[in-house]
């Protein structure tokens, strides 16, 4: 505090009587939200560094800074488990994309059927640019947001290539790493064991 004090040794001060009447946040003159300002700055360095790094639990070392979860497993633990709890399974969501909503609502409605999926969401209104038959194409076309489980994943691929229409389906998967339990538990309940 006495080097920060030093550097806003030339800022102007307000005067005692001042001071005294209005309680302790301007006790230090303006020193105070300029070194309220430079921690909070020093705090958003630090944590843009961390990310940066990849080491987010360099965090952990700075005192004065504690994260809200900073005593539950990393995300990195999490996946590495499988899942958080032992009531779920490794689940992932599934991405596909169908060429109109008619088409998205057939295939989402089998998916589910099948019991191949707990959940099928359909985002109307995207556009996609791509790259087929050698050249630049653009598209209009609804996604697909399929939550399953991670081992049923080949059996809801080959499903979705035997009912899409386009030669080449994306089917897209990602692992969720964590989230909820209760609706994780609800995947795995909602969904057929292979």
């Amino acid at each position: 505090m006495v080097v920060v004090g030093n550097l806003f040794s030339s800022l102007p001060r307000t005067p005692p009587s001042v001071r005294a009447a209005s309680g302790a946040a301007i006790l230090h003159g303006r020193r105070a939200p300029l070194v309220g300002a430079l921690w909070v700055l020093s705090l958003g360095a630090l944590t843009a560094l961390s990310y940066r790094t990849g080491c987010i639990q360099s965090q952990r070392r700075v005192p004065f800074f504690r994260p809200k979860f900073a005593n539950q497993p990393s995300v990195r633990a999490l996946h590495s488990t499988g899942m958080a709890a032992a009531s779920t399974v490794p689940s992932i969501v599934v991405y596909v994309t169908v060429p109109n909503h008619e088409v998205g609502k057939k295939l989402a409605e089998s998916i589910v059927n099948e019991k191949l999926a707990a959940c099928v969401n359909i985002v109307p209104g995207l556009q996609s640019i791509y790259w087929w038959d050698g050249k630049v194409q653009t598209d209009s076309e609804e996604l697909l947001i399929i939550k399953t489980r991670e081992s049923l994943l080949n059996s809801l691929t080959e499903h979705v290539k035997a009912n899409h229409e386009y030669e080449v389906p994306e089917v897209i998967a990602l692992p969720i790493n964590g989230g909820n339990d209760k609706y994780l538990e609800w995947i795995k309940n909602s969904t057929r064991d292979n």
